[in-house]
């Protein structure tokens, strides 16, 4: 029988699932999710920092970060490779912000504030805002 009452337990997918992420019989999961926004398409003036801010989310999931600080920090990483990407120069409002925006998400790690930032990663988030502010 079809009948939802009367179907197999598990995982039902219907339809496209490109670009998803599933997790099934976990209690606990981790996903990370790196879109890296290729150099060609970064202005050569941003590639520096394209490049600082992919590094940084390479080196995220080592930091031992709670779920929240961790998807904080993909997210403002992701805004400023947004912002960066392709050849024409961003609005300088919408850069500063996103800039603001991914320092801001690393102030709890390098402060000691966020859960699970241990002596390591506190480090590397004052580096990585050191780095940031020089751009």
């Amino acid at each position: 029988m079809n009948d939802p009452q009367h179907q197999t337990p598990g995982l039902h997918i219907h339809g496209s699932v490109s670009g998803s992420q599933i997790a099934v019989g976990n209690e606990q999961v981790t996903q990370n999710q790196i879109n890296h926004t290729a150099a060609a398409e970064v202005a050569p003036e941003h590639a520096e920092l394209a490049e600082l801010v992919r590094e940084l989310l390479l080196r995220l999931p080592e930091q031992g970060l709670g779920d929240p600080e961790r998807e904080d920090t993909e997210a403002a990483a992701h805004e400023v490779l947004d912002t960066i990407s392709g050849t024409a120069e961003p609005e300088p409002g919408r850069l500063r912000r996103a800039l603001t925006l991914l320092r801001g998400a690393l102030a709890p790690v390098a402060t000691g504030v966020a859960a699970g930032a241990t002596a390591g990663s506190q480090q590397w988030a004052q580096n990585a805002i050191a780095s940031l502010t020089g751009m």
